[in-house]
């Protein structure tokens, strides 16, 4: 650990002085390196030795920006825009010497210096949209003098990184030297500046960016655009555009004033607390017991048994993570399909630019198929994705007992199916694990690792190595049905199949959730995904339905019609000429007419509002359970499974986290009254009930280390 005086070091070279930040592992500028770094600067300001500056950073960083421990704390003095300004205004000109990272507050920092040198491999961006909050060190004005509207903008809006050689083109560096010299060479500058006696050129002096003005409106009428349809619901993006605009038009202390503003209103905003929510959870989902205990297993080469969409795009996911892959599939017909779905793949990344042709051959060369599966001998691990019946699953592990070599991991991509079951089937289950990607695997980060009774820790840690090879968000989920995601996707189904028979519109219910900020309705996601699979579930699911529970029977009758959704042309939605985007079939809506007639059920008025309150409810209760049977480590487990399987509204940090928000106690009263009416499926859980008489929260069981069914 860093002595706090240590923090900001310095070092007098002649007549420049080095201040460097020295909080590794990113130089975060955390209160204590304000309150430092200030305090150089007014030794610097006394000291008639030194004749300018040189703003640097100690290891592979210049400043990854706010310190994370500080998250949500306020009152920390000096703030940043204090130092930033106290830089700029410094009497002796300062240059800042950027490698590695400059991001958000590190970013702002750097142009609050009045000249910058950036190593060739330095990276620069602002990231705080993506924690609902906007540059608030004065990074949207000075960024905007120095760049323009649009670059300021490109780089706000989308939290993107930029390497050197962009932020030299867009005018937020003056000069790019090699790494590994990006501080003698601005030393040996700031020794020019001082022989020739050059005043501090102060950034909020720049007028570069402000022209051409015409360009300025432009971009900011197109980031408006931008706004409403990419980041519907969102509070920053917009304040962001306010501030640039405030850049252009108005005097730098105003513009300041305005950026501050909606910094001090974003920190405050619930949409912040849910985006650092996600942040973190993200970050703590990868402590799970067995990464604690135990080490991975070597993977170099892996196996796919299936080649349809799911198998297709596992494999390239592996494919893309250097791994050498084999896929089995049945036939030499089906395998000819599966590595013609690889190959879609990639073929689509080379049309729309993004890889080579030569890239594409060098990854196919690691790829091969065969119709045996001793062709998987050698593997390291295997991932079946084949049809969703236990029959067929305990037949590919069978195959794969009799030929993998010892310590393969053998995967699973069921859904729903037993894995208990599918491990004692076979003579190693300490070998088998769950992988549950979701579709498209390629695309889609979020990978459950689903960890059986007998499986031996190393493979669950094998998984989770796996996942971060993939590039993936690993969640560490128990054996159920459903596992985590599809078990609260299937109970709040319920409550929405409900809702449809007591009297809303399946596109009433979309357009709810859209608003409540899912990109789209879970009707909607039906259809894309396929109204079949959730048929098969029903009808397997047929012979041990507790009598007890409601069934409605709306989605069966559109089924029955070979109404699955876009591949049909028709589900809940009517798709006209292959079209994507669907609109309302009144035949869909005279279906549901007669279910009602048909159950004896007199329609009412559903509020939007409602609407929401009941899935979330429903989620939220299941949930909770789910905890309780230790099925899920921790509330933050589902909310990351959520965030990253299933659309659901990241600046509400997910559906655990957005209860406590709610309020436990509200959540429980409107269970209670929906209790009335069907008292089997909405009854409370018990650690929610437990919770609320306590006046604990959720979060508050979000300690690390906990241990399965220890809630």
């Amino acid at each position: 650990m860093i002595n706090p005086d240590d923090l900001v070091t310095t070092e007098l070279r002649g007549k420049v002085l080095v201040i460097s930040l020295n909080n590794p592992p990113v130089n975060a500028l955390s209160s204590a390196v304000r309150r430092r770094l200030i305090h150089a600067l007014e030794l610097s300001e006394a000291d008639a030795s030194c004749g300018a500056i040189v703003l640097s950073g100690v290891g592979l960083n210049f400043s990854g920006g706010a310190d994370i421990k500080e998250f949500g704390k306020t009152g920390l003095l000096p703030t940043l825009p204090d130092l930033c300004a106290r830089i700029e205004n410094s009497s002796k000109p300062i240059v800042a010497s950027i490698h590695g990272v400059c991001l958000g507050g590190g970013f702002e920092l750097a142009l609050s210096a009045h000249f910058r040198f950036a190593a060739a491999r330095a990276k620069f961006a602002f990231p705080e949209v993506l924690l609902g909050l906007l540059p608030g060190a004065g990074g949207t004005q000075r960024g905007t003098r120095l760049a323009g509207a649009r670059a300021a903008l490109d780089l706000m809006l989308s939290g993107r990184q930029i390497d050197a050689e962009q932020a030299l083109e867009a005018g937020f560096v003056d000069r790019i030297v090699a790494n590994g010299r990006a501080t003698d060479a601005a030393v040996v500058f700031a020794r020019e500046l001082v022989e020739q006696r050059t005043s501090p050129r102060r950034t909020r002096d720049a007028t570069a960016g402000l022209s051409p003005v015409k360009d300025n409106l432009d971009a900011l009428e197109e980031a408006r655009a931008d706004v409403k349809r990419k980041y519907r619901g969102l509070f920053s993006p917009s304040k962001i555009v306010d501030s640039v605009e405030a850049a252009i038009e108005r005097p730098f202390e105003e513009g300041m004033a305005i950026e501050r503003g909606h910094f001090l209103a974003a920190i405050d905003s619930p949409q912040r607390a849910g985006l650092i929510h996600a942040f973190f959870a993200e970050r703590e989902v990868v402590k799970a017991p067995e990464t604690r205990s135990a080490k991975p297993r070597a993977i170099a080469r892996a196996g796919v048994i299936g080649g349809g969409t799911m198998g297709a795009g596992i494999a390239v996911s592996m494919l893309d993570s250097g791994l050498l892959v084999t896929m089995i599939e049945r036939d030499e017909g089906a395998l000819a399909r599966g590595k013609g779905f690889v190959e879609k793949i990639y073929d689509g990344l080379v049309k729309k630019g993004r890889m080579t042709e030569e890239a594409k051959a060098d990854v196919m060369a690691r790829f091969s198929g065969s119709t045996s599966y001793d062709a998987l001998a050698q593997v390291d691990i295997v991932v079946e994705a084949v049809f969703e019946e236990m029959g067929v699953k305990k037949a590919v592990f069978a195959e794969l007992d009799r030929v993998c070599k010892p310590g393969a991991v053998l995967a699973t991509n069921t859904s729903y199916l037993d894995i208990d079951e599918i491990a004692a089937s076979i003579s190693r289950p300490q070998d088998v694990v769950g992988l549950h990607f979701f579709s498209p695997a390629n695309i889609m980060k979020l990978l459950e690792i689903v960890v059986p009774a007998k499986v031996s820790a190393d493979v669950v840690a094998t998984g989770f190595e796996l996942a971060k090879k993939l590039k993936k968000v690993p969640v560490r989920a128990g054996v159920c049905d459903g596992f985590i995601g599809n078990r609260i996707l299937a109970t709040y189904r319920l409550a929405i199949d409900y809702m449809l028979e007591d009297g809303a519109s399946p596109y009433q219910v979309d357009k709810a959730m859209r608003d409540f900020g899912y990109p789209m309705g879970p009707l909607q996601v039906s259809d894309l995904s396929g109204g079949d699979i959730g048929w098969a579930t029903r009808k397997r699911r047929a012979q041990t339905r507790d009598p007890r529970q409601r069934y409605v029977e709306i989605a069966d009758r559109l089924c029955e019609r070979g109404w699955f959704g876009q591949k049909t042309g028709r589900g809940w939605y009517l798709y006209s000429q292959g079209s994507r985007t669907g609109e309302a079939d009144p035949e869909v809506e005279a279906i549901i007419e007669t279910e009602r007639a048909r159950a004896g059920v007199v329609p009412r008025k559903f509020e939007d509002s409602e609407v929401v309150r009941r899935i979330m409810a429903a989620m939220v209760n299941e949930g909770v359970r789910i905890l309780q049977e230790g099925i899920a480590l921790r509330p933050l487990d589902i909310d990351v499974v959520f965030l990253y399987g299933y659309g659901y509204p990241r600046y509400r940090g997910g559906p655990m986290h957005y209860a406590d928000t709610v309020g436990l106690d509200k959540v429980l009263a409107d269970i209670r009254a929906f209790e009335r009416e069907d008292a089997f499926f909405w009854k409370p859980a018990p650690l929610l009930v437990e919770l609320v008489e306590k006046g604990a929260s959720l979060s508050s069981l979000n300690a690390t280390g906990a241990e399965p069914g220890k809630q």
